[in-house]
C-alpha cells in the first residue's frame, strides 16, 4: 500500500503517463461521460428529480438471449482495465497482492466488508432520498431489465463488477501509484474522492457528493487496512442490496421513488 518503489527501469514520467492512461480507459473517462451527461440534465428543461439515471437496462428488448450476450460482454469487458492493472504490477513485481485483492484473509475481508456496508448503506439511501427531495438528484433506476430467468443473476455479476473495477483502479491503484509519484496522503485522498465522486455526477449533485464522501472512507479503510478486499465486499453488497432490492421493491412500497 505505501509508497514503494517503482519497478526498475520504470521511471516517474512512465508511471504518470501509465496512470493517465489507465484511468483514460476506465474511470476518467466515465467522470468526463458522467459531467457531459449531468450537463444535459441541469440544461433540460424541469428539475432534476423528474428525470432518471438508469444503471441496469435492456441492450435488445424483445430478445433475451441477445440480450444476455449484450450482458455478459459489458460486464466482461469492463473488467478489462483492471487485467491491465494486474499486468502492470505484476510488472512491477508486486502483482494485485500489493493492494490487497487476493484470497489470503477471505473471513476477514468478508467481515469488514459487511460492517462497511451495514453502516454506508441505510446512511447513503437517506442521503439520497434527501437529496432528490431537494432537487439535487435525478431519480436513480437501479435497474430495468426484463423478467426473465437470468436477470437477478446478471445483476449481481453487474454489481461485483462495479466493486472490482471501482475498489482496485480507484483506490488500490491510484493511491499506490500517487504514492510512488510523492503526492501527500492528503492530496492522493482528494484525489481518488473526487474522481469517485466525478463518474457519479450523472446522477446529480447528490451523487456526486454522497459518493465522494464514500470515497474518503474508503481511502482511510484502506489506508488504516492495506486491502482493498474488505472494500470491494462493501461495495458489492452495496450495489446487490440496491439492484436487487429495487427489482424486488419498486412499485411495491411507497417511499422509494421510481421513473
Amino acid at each position: 500500500m505505501a509508497g514503494t518503489l517503482p519497478a526498475e527501469g520504470v521511471g516517474r514520467r512512465t508511471l504518470r503517463s501509465e496512470t493517465l492512461l489507465v484511468l483514460a480507459l476506465s474511470l476518467g473517462a466515465s467522470g468526463v461521460s458522467a459531467l457531459i451527461s449531468f450537463i444535459g440534465s441541469v440544461t433540460k428543461p424541469g428539475g432534476l428529480k423528474d428525470q432518471a439515471a438508469t444503471l441496469n437496462s435492456s441492450y435488445a428488448p424483445g430478445r433475451p438471449w441477445l440480450d444476455l450476450a449484450w450482458q455478459l460482454f459489458g460486464i466482461a469487458t469492463a473488467l478489462v482495465p483492471v487485467a491491465l492493472v494486474a499486468h502492470l504490477l505484476i510488472r512491477e513485481g508486486a502483482g494485485l497482492r500489493a493492494i490487497g485483492f487476493d484470497l489470503r484473509r477471505p473471513w476477514s475481508d468478508l467481515g469488514r466488508g459487511v460492517l462497511v456496508a451495514a453502516g454506508i448503506g441505510s446512511a447513503g439511501l437517506a442521503f439520497y432520498l434527501a437529496a432528490r427531495a431537494a432537487g439535487a438528484n435525478l431519480t436513480v433506476v437501479p435497474e430495468a431489465l426484463p423478467e426473465v430467468w437470468w436477470k437477478y443473476p446478471v445483476l449481481i455479476l453487474s454489481a461485483v463488477q462495479n466493486s472490482v473495477v471501482e475498489e482496485v483502479i480507484v483506490v488500490g491503484y491510484l493511491l499506490r501509484r500517487l504514492d510512488q509519484l510523492g503526492w501527500s496522503p492528503w492530496a492522493a485522498l482528494a484525489a481518488s474522492s473526487v474522481l469517485r465522486g466525478s463518474y457519479h455526477l450523472y446522477q446529480g449533485i447528490g451523487g456526486f457528493i454522497g459518493n465522494m464522501v464514500m470515497g474518503v472512507v474508503f481511502v482511510l479503510l484502506y489506508r488504516r487496512w492495506g486491502r482493498v478486499g474488505p472494500l470491494v465486499v462493501a461495495h458489492a453488497l452495496l450495489d446487490i442490496v440496491a439492484f436487487v432490492g429495487y427489482a424486488l421493491l419498486a412499485g411495491r412500497v411507497g417511499w422509494l421513488p421510481t421513473a
